[in-house]
């Protein structure tokens, strides 16, 4: 079954966006329309906004700009991730500036994507982070891995993990699917190597991410990778 098969106009995703160019608000609200398996609820003009209408309306996605005024989008990031953390936080942005990229994905955001993205991988990406995957633009996922290569991410990801630590923490299936995300494996992928359900390897996604004290799928591949899972 397809993501648009299992998810319909009778039970879309609850988006709420967030930028403060209301032209490029108004033609992403337009887009999302014809997707039946998203429901556009809400827009915000900048951060604070966004806080606010995550505190009184149930959302399950957030598609927020970068650089706003009043509050900016890695901020804001900060504030609904840790307020809901079942709540997905993806960040639209321009460019792939360190600063905000780096921040946003520490802050917990689950995606960071370039606008100049078509519209059909958008929904691509879109779905996957329903899933429990992780989307990023194919420049901000090469960025990330240059850094963590250069081994200078340490501030925002912490040390390198060490295989003492992964044996008291993890189990043997455990560490299979922290190097099958570090490969950069879909849910589906993953079941399939394993022979289990996508539902079952995202279950198995969340006890990891209580284990090892990460917030989303983009930190768990960070995690894995400067392990040396993905070798």
């Amino acid at each position: 079954m397809t993501i648009e098969e299992s998810l319909s106009a009778e039970n879309p995703v609850r988006v709420l966006l967030v930028d403060d160019q209301v032209l490029y608000r108004e033609g992403l609200r337009e887009l999302i329309r014809r997707w039946p398996e998203f429901s556009v609820i809400g827009e915000a003009s900048n951060g604070k906004e966004a806080v606010g209408f995550c505190r009184t309306h149930s959302l399950d996605l957030v598609l927020m700009d970068v650089q706003m005024p009043v509050m900016d989008g890695v901020e804001a990031a900060g504030v609904i991730c840790k307020e809901n953390p079942e709540l997905s936080v993806v960040m639209l942005t321009v460019a792939a500036d360190d600063e905000y990229l780096f921040g946003a994905l520490y802050n917990g955001a689950q995606g960071y994507i370039l606008k100049d993205m078509p519209s059909r991988q958008l929904r691509n990406r879109l779905q996957g982070v329903v899933r429990g995957e992780a989307a990023l633009s194919g420049a901000v996922t090469a960025r990330v891995l240059e850094e963590l290569t250069s081994g200078s991410t340490g501030s925002l990801y912490g040390a390198k993990p060490n295989e003492a630590n992964l044996c008291e923490k993890l189990t043997e299936r455990d560490i299979r699917i922290l190097r099958l995300v570090a490969q950069g494996l879909s849910n589906e992928e993953i079941g399939a190597q394993l022979y289990l359900s996508a539902g079952t390897v995202k279950k198995h996604l969340s006890l990891i991410m209580q284990k090892l004290y990460l917030s989303n799928r983009v930190q768990v591949a960070v995690y894995a990778i400067k392990a040396g899972l993905a070798e």
